[in-house]
């Protein structure tokens, strides 16, 4: 009986030391790792919830990539509409300078010169690159030229009305692209039967200058309205850009305090509390400590028992 008492006490004392050790060791790589959970299989629940933690986190960083792509592509939108703007306000005060009855055929020639190089500004802001050199007012055609001349010399619009989209939220997309005719856009005339048509807008700047230099004053008068009509678009189209980009903005600061909150989850969840852990882990070396001290007493008194 005192044989088997004593075999029993060796065996819990080794089990003993074997569970506190592996305690000890699961805490030291604990905290080599920063890790709560080493492996799926210590806390099964707790790592699907850090699994889906992580899948939500990944998901809204890909969001807000997206939203910066984008408003960097409005960033340079706006730039463009915005020196195209101004150039037209000149555009619009020049047309109604020129139409002027006071003015000369060789007053208006020179101011031909200036509507010419204002024209000419327009079509290279039209015209405008992104770093990658893709034309930012083509559509999806970002590889093409956005207004070039045609066969009859005409500046016409080269690029698609394609507006791609992308996810900047469940649910929630934005345009990508911008089409040359937002900012650019056509003007409506009507011919002498009063059926509309319709005219590029550089189209309708080079028939200013055409009315200018031939002193066609019935020419520069329609163009007083068409200007402003094409300032107007601009700036709508100007706007729309600005409405875009606070959404973004908007939609960036909804993003940032979720991936905010997400990542504290995460940490609660996954990190391991470093001032618990070592406490805990100079408890179980104590323990591990006192129970190799009793090992070695049980050790003892079995070959003692086994002496005698």
């Amino acid at each position: 009986m005192t044989q088997m008492s004593t075999t029993l006490k060796f065996d819990r004392a080794i089990s003993q030391i074997g569970i506190t050790q592996d305690r000890v060791s699961k805490a030291q790589m604990q905290m080599t790792e920063g890790k709560q959970i080493l492996k799926p299989s210590d806390a099964p629940d707790k790592s699907a919830q850090i699994t889906r933690l992580k899948s939500a986190i990944d998901r809204q960083e890909s969001y807000v990539s997206t939203i910066k792509q984008v408003r960097d592509k409005l960033g340079q939108q706006e730039t463009a509409v915005k020196g195209a703007t101004e150039v037209m306000y000149r555009l619009k005060e020049l047309s109604v300078q020129a139409a002027n009855d006071t003015y000369s055929a060789a007053d208006r020639k020179s101011i031909a010169i200036e509507v010419k190089e204002l024209r000419n500004q327009m079509l290279s802001l039209a015209n405008t690159q992104d770093v990658n050199g893709n034309y930012i007012f083509s559509g999806t055609r970002v590889g093409q030229l956005a207004f070039a001349a045609n066969e009859n010399g005409r500046v016409v619009y080269q690029g698609d009305q394609s507006v791609a989209s992308a996810d900047i939220a469940d649910q929630n997309v934005a345009d990508t692209n911008r089409p040359g005719t937002r900012p650019f856009d056509k003007i409506v005339r009507t011919d002498d039967s009063g059926k509309p048509y319709g005219v590029g807008f550089f189209e309708a700047v080079d028939d200013l200058i055409t009315g200018l230099n031939t002193n066609n004053i019935k020419t520069v008068q329609r163009s007083v309205g068409e200007m402003a009509t094409m300032q107007q678009g601009l700036s709508d189209s100007l706007a729309s850009i600005g409405a875009t980009d606070n959404k973004l903005e908007n939609q960036q600061a909804i993003a940032d305090e979720a991936l905010l909150r997400m990542k504290t989850l995460l940490s609660d969840e996954e990190d391991v509390n470093f001032t618990e852990t070592i406490t805990q882990m100079n408890k179980d070396m104590l323990a591990l400590q006192a129970g190799q001290t009793a090992f070695g007493k049980i050790a003892e008194l079995s070959l003692f028992n086994y002496i005698r």
